[in-house]
């Protein structure tokens, strides 16, 4: 598993670009029968991703349970959100399976112990994008489909940031100690996200970019307001957000990115926003 450190702010300003990338991006998400797994100290996130091909693949394959959490399962004490973004698959959470089409999302509660991921079939495998915090209590494992999330219009055609943000794992869905998941899809012509940026310091977050062209890419904006910096990212590449940093980007497509918080607040609006005159 990929471990990656808190940076200070004052910090992150000396960084060149590929410091940058090394610390934050987070690349080859979809190995076939794999599971990739970076741990974040920003408020203990794990970024996962699994592609099984010929494979039932277990959430822990290829990951040290104990040494890296000191549980004796991964889901001990931790909660997990994920999305399916390819070919029809299942999860199985402790011997039910839970059938899931492209964009369908399972939130999986703490304390269970067996996870498993396959695909339906080989030639079009599932991709099982996911992120983990730490939690405090179980509630309930729910899968949730794209008809079922909380939808909020944003934006406009005028600033080519006309989108919705799905709510899947929010507390106008259901209830979690602190992950919050959506789904924000950006309409053809619009390929500014999360602008007017905003940043807040109660919670990190992390982007999944994804339903981008292969041959395109997207500038994703990082850093505090008054000194900005950007990573090129590619289809299929998640990005972690210091709850100190704006997030927002700017594609040379639409596209469709997958966001994930963690922290002190689940209130979506609990967030500083800032004028895109005062960035520099």
């Amino acid at each position: 598993m990929d471990i990656r450190y808190s940076v200070h702010p004052r910090d992150f300003k000396r960084c060149n670009t590929q410091e940058m990338r090394d610390e934050f991006l987070i690349q080859d998400l979809y190995r076939p029968d794999q599971v990739t797994a970076v741990y974040s100290h920003v408020d203990r996130m794990v970024t996962l991703g699994c592609m099984p091909v010929h494979e039932t693949v277990s959430i822990e394959k290829g990951i040290d349970v104990w040494a890296s959490f000191g549980t004796h399962y991964f889901l001990e004490r931790r909660e997990l959100g994920l999305f399916n973004i390819g070919g029809p698959g299942r999860v199985t959470v402790d011997g039910t399976v839970y059938p899931m089409g492209y964009k369908d999302c399972l939130y999986v509660t703490r304390g269970a112990k067996e996870v498993l991921f396959s695909s339906d079939d080989a030639a079009a495998p599932a991709k099982f994008y996911m992120v983990s915090a730490p939690a405090h209590r179980s509630y309930e494992t729910r899968l949730i489909k794209l008809a079922d999330a909380a939808k909020r219009p944003l934006g406009a055609a005028e600033t080519s940031n006309k989108r919705v943000i799905n709510q899947f794992i929010h507390p106008d869905v259901l209830p979690t100690c602190q992950l919050s998941m959506g789904m924000t899809v950006l309409e053809p012509g619009s390929v500014w996200n999360s602008m007017p940026p905003h940043t807040h310091e109660r919670r990190m977050e992390i982007y999944m970019y994804f339903e981008l062209p292969q041959d395109q890419v997207v500038f994703h904006m990082m850093g505090q307001p008054g000194e900005t910096r950007h990573l090129v990212m590619k289809n299929e590449e998640a990005v972690i957000s210091p709850s100190w940093s704006i997030h927002c980007g700017a594609g040379t497509s639409n596209y469709t990115f997958i966001w994930a918080m963690g922290g002190e607040n689940q209130a979506f609006d609990d967030m500083d926003e800032i004028v895109p005159t005062d960035l520099k």
